[in-house]
């Protein structure tokens, strides 16, 4: 292994590449007698050699890093400083005194560079040197630097220069603020806001970003104080600032007329183009708002991308909400601008309590308007007000059911009378739309029917059983098994035996779900398994596995014979799931299956059965050339390793 000797040798090598491997052995080795040589290497022309090199310097740091690296901030070679300084961010804080000596350095641009690396260094030791070039450099775009990198170390023994900075040229006042920004020091504010006297419209809007990025309360009374002769632009900066500070419920706590004035300021901050400013002045409305203010939230938030725009638009809609029911909404209800009604539904919504009542005027404005709005608003207020609704809205509905041909606004209506109040006496008028053109009206009609339930509503669906339509012996074979399976069992027996697959299939799951004597109904569901439907067969294999006993055993081994893979691999799961012992030489067998679905759920049943069949089985497939299976089996070993 070379020493540092020979690497200071092979380093001044003809071939580059052997010194570009070398300037990396001296780094790995810690070789510090090779600084001088390796920083004099950064100077090469070759990307290779350089890299080796910054690596190395990186590695090695310390003084001698430091001192080697230093003279390269005056190279010509643009790449040769741009190496230094990001050499020297690193590794300077390790030699303090060299970076410092160079803050007096007589040519700018270095003092320039070293301002710049101190701000890397994260030593307390950087802030003074770059306190004094803040306040006393001539050249301003060291005070610039300086300012950028006290911002970039965060202390706050930096703010008192930094306070002072604050009136210097404009170019310096943009780094000295975005470093007070980050400080974020109490002390701060006082001196930011007595700049705002003599600051130019750009500087003044940085200062109050700044003091409310700050978020220090003791600004807002300050601010306050300078709102009424500050510029439009410049009034809704500090609108925005004083709602981040103090937030909008504090706004409460303001006298009377500070509360008015700022209520004038916030509207006007409204109509601005800044989304944050905008904002701001809705959070702040949101709590000292009122007509106008709801007005104009309600224009804005009918302007956006419901998809785009969705998370920002639901907070302006709670902060509509917050305002409260106001003929702002109700106007935007029934104006001809579609997207505001519809952002005024979605606000009434929240607004609504959750049970609507006759005495409720936020309901009442909603069912009022449901007539005069369109089509699109009618489904928006039928779906609010059904949600929220009870016995006393049912006129409203019964007109809406009598009156209304849109399947969606009917379904709202059918799932309140039907689903949620469970009135017999609108039976007459939902029955009919079991026949409507669309399935999921049909469905709503359906389960409102089942849920109002009685005797009347039983016999209208025996009555639809016999029914040459399949559709209407599907619907009263459902609503008849969940109406009451073993009342109606002479007709579920039919409904078994029915030429039509998925009326069988609902017939099978409703006699097993009927709780009823198991010696009625498991005949009539096991007798199914041989069903030429692969769907009912399915059915009657998962309702096996639910109801699984002694009994059911044969049934499933004979369903690993079945013509369908699915219905096989269905007992398979039934079967490892409940650990059926006498299913394992089945599952054996299975292992030779073509289908590959088939064998792993094979491989996964035989773990859950376990036994020394099964084991041996197992280990068998663990000599498979297909990872997939290996590593199905192993896993089932260890689980059967775990009984």
């Amino acid at each position: 292994m070379a020493d540092c000797t020979d690497y200071l040798a092979l380093l001044s090598s003809d071939n580059k590449e052997i010194v570009r491997e070398s300037a990396f052995k001296a780094g790995e080795d810690n070789c510090v007698e090779a600084v001088p040589k390796l920083a004099e290497l950064l100077k090469t022309n070759h990307l290779g050699i350089q890299e080796a090199v910054d690596s190395s310097l990186r590695k090695i740091g310390g003084r001698e890093t430091v001192e080697a690296v230093i003279p390269l901030l005056r190279s010509d070679e643009a790449p040769v400083r741009n190496l230094a300084m990001d050499i020297l961010r690193e590794v300077g804080n390790q030699d303090m005194p060299s970076l410092i000596e160079l803050t007096q350095d007589e040519d700018p641009d270095i003092r320039i560079f070293v301002s710049d690396i101190l701000g890397s260094t994260g030593n307390m030791l950087a802030v003074q040197p770059l306190c004094e070039a803040l306040l006393k450099d001539p050249e301003v775009n060291v005070r610039y630097q300086a300012a950028v990198s006290l911002g970039e170390l965060g202390l706050e023994e930096a703010t008192p220069c930094l306070n002072k900075a604050i009136n210097d040229e404009e170019w310096v006042q943009y780094s000295v603020i975005e470093a007070l920004t980050k400080i974020g020091h109490a002390s701060s504010v006082n001196a930011l806001v007595k700049a705002l006297d003599g600051a130019s419209d750009l500087v003044a809007s940085m200062i109050i970003d700044s003091l409310g990025e700050m978020g220090n309360v003791k600004a807002v009374t300050m601010l306050l104080k300078r709102m009424p002769d500050a510029p439009t632009a410049l009034r809704n900066k500090i609108v925005k600032a004083v709602v981040k500070i103090i937030g909008g419920k504090s706004l409460t706590l303001l006298s009377d007329d500070e509360r008015e004035r700022f209520r004038q300021y916030l509207l006007v901050a409204l109509q601005d183009e800044d989304e944050e400013i905008q904002d701001a002045a809705i959070q702040g409305l949101a709590y000292v708002g009122g007509e106008e203010a709801s007005r104009g939230i309600l224009r804005i938030a009918a302007a956006l991308d419901p998809d785009r725009d969705q998370d920002r638009l639901a907070l302006i809609i709670g902060f509509l909400s917050q305002i409260g029911l106001t003929e702002a909404l109700k106007g935007g209800l029934l104006g001809e601008d579609q997207e505001q009604a519809r952002v005024a539904v979605q606000v009434l919504a929240q607004i609504a309590p959750d049970e609507c009542t006759l005495e409720d005027c936020v309901c009442q404005v909603l069912m009022e308007a449901f007539w005069k709005a369109a089509l699109p608003v009618q489904r928006q207020i039928v779906g609010v007000v059904a949600s929220k609704s009870d016995e006393q809205s049912k006129d409203f509905f019964i007109r809406v059911l009598n009156e209304h041909e849109d399947g969606t606004v009917l379904k709202s209506a059918v799932y309140l009378l039907g689903e949620k109040l469970r009135l017999a006496e609108v039976v007459d008028r939902i029955f009919p739309l079991l026949d409507h053109q669309y399935d999921d009206v049909k469905e709503a009609a359906l389960e409102a029917c089942i849920a109002i339930g009685g005797d009347g509503v039983q016999a209208r669906f025996q009555e639809m059983f016999t029914s040459e339509e399949p559709v209407h012996r599907l619907m009263a074979t459902y609503a008849l098994g969940k109406l009451g399976p073993m009342e109606n069992l002479e007709i579920l027996r039919q409904a078994v035996e029915d030429v039509v697959p998925d009326i069988r299939k609902v017939a099978v799951e409703a006699l097993a779900a009927s709780g009823g004597d198991d010696s009625v109904w498991r005949p009539l569901v096991l007798h199914r398994l041989s069903d030429e439907s692969k769907d009912v067969r399915l059915t009657v294999i998962e309702i096996m596995g639910h109801h699984y006993d002694q009994e059911m055993v044969p049934h499933l081994l004979d369903a690993l014979n079945d013509e369908d893979d699915w219905v096989k691999i269905r007992a398979m799961d039934a079967l490892g799931e409940h650990s059926t012992a006498e299913a394992a030489p089945r599952m054996v067998e299975m292992l030779g299956n073509t289908n590959r679905f088939v064998v792993m759920k094979a491989i996964e049943a035989l773990g859950n059965i376990g036994g020394s069949a099964a084991f041996a089985a197992l280990l068998e497939v663990t000599n498979s050339d297909e990872y997939e299976l290996v590593s199905a089996a192993e896993e089932a070993i260890s689980k059967i390793q775990e009984m």
